[in-house]
């Protein structure tokens, strides 16, 4: 029913990773109409051909576009986007214009943005996902909410809708950002207690497989026990398709909110220090889930090779 409005509502798409390529592909099967842009000029072409939409060459591509989403590796790539790459996308867009950051940015660079954003007249929508590449090709993304101007998240809400199954509206500009850093945090902590308990239980001479059973089955459960660990740590797939160097900036996003906030959170930063660590040494495109190599390089064979 809502496939002839969303064909006359031009969308823009800056980055075309293994997020972004599905999301873009999203959209145009919902029906909007799309210009798309990368880094990489002969990935955007080829998107463009597959899919029946725009390459943009030049920031002057999007000055039909009401809504333009980026999916970018931080708040710095998506600033250059926006407002320096060929003199910037904000300035070839239309009145009323709206970007939908939805990259894992800090939320002080969003901050910042915003208030750049302003005098053009184009809103800021803050809206980092969580669900992975599985979830990203589905449209069944969780999409965490921020912005200071409700008429820019009602812009923005028929792509939001598309891209994501549970929207969750987090308060101002860069509360999205926020919470998408603490949630990434917990996360990364959690994967660092596991593969640590684990490493204990097997010196100790248990099977980590039965570990993780028996932690599914118990108290210790977690998306890193059910997921995680069990299918890529335990299997040595090691697929998870989030890079070790993305979550390593995201934990260090949640430290230094801890720090701004004047929060006593030690957990925040030991866990800052690991994950920046095993990036530093693993190399930032890693797999997450290789996290455990660097920790205990040396002294303990793969988690994945369970002992006879």
């Amino acid at each position: 029913m809502a496939a002839g409005p969303r064909q006359r509502q031009q969308v823009g798409f800056v980055g075309l990773g293994m997020m972004g390529w599905p999301m873009a592909r999203n959209l145009v099967d919902a029906g909007f109409g799309l210009t798309v842009h990368d880094a990489d000029r002969e990935r955007s072409a080829r998107f463009a051909s597959e899919h029946g939409c725009a390459a943009a060459l030049e920031a002057g591509d999007f000055a039909k576009a009401a809504i333009v989403v980026t999916m970018l590796p931080d708040d710095r790539t998506v600033r250059d986007a926006i407002l320096a790459w060929d003199g910037g996308i904000a300035r070839a867009l239309p009145g009323e214009a709206v970007v939908v950051d939805m990259s894992s940015s800090n939320p002080v660079g969003t901050k910042e943005l915003g208030a750049q954003l302003e005098p053009l007249g184009v809103g800021l929508v803050d809206a980092p996902v969580s669900g992975g590449v599985t979830r990203a090709e589905s449209g069944t993304l969780t999409l965490m909410i921020g912005s200071d101007d409700e008429s820019s998240i009602a812009n923005a809400q028929p792509v939001l809708e598309v891209l994501g199954e549970r929207l969750f509206r987090t308060g101002p500009l860069g509360s999205g950002h926020a919470m998408k850093a603490l949630n990434n945090f917990v996360g990364g902590g959690t994967y660092a207690l596991v593969v640590e308990a684990l490493t204990i239980g097997r010196n100790y001479g248990l099977d980590p497989a039965t570990m993780i059973d028996v932690m599914n089955a118990s108290t210790g459960r977690s998306f890193n026990t059910e997921v995680v660990v069990k299918d890529h740590v335990l299997t040595g797939a090691y697929a998870t398709n989030f890079a070790v160097g993305l979550l390593a900036k995201d934990v260090g996003i949640a430290a230094s909110l801890a720090e701004a906030s004047q929060v006593d959170a030690p957990l925040c930063g030991l866990v800052a220090r690991r994950w920046a660590a095993a990036a530093g040494e693993l190399g930032p495109s890693a797999d997450h889930s290789e996290a455990h190599k660097h920790w205990w390089a040396g002294r303990l064979d793969t988690l994945a090779e369970v002992p006879g």
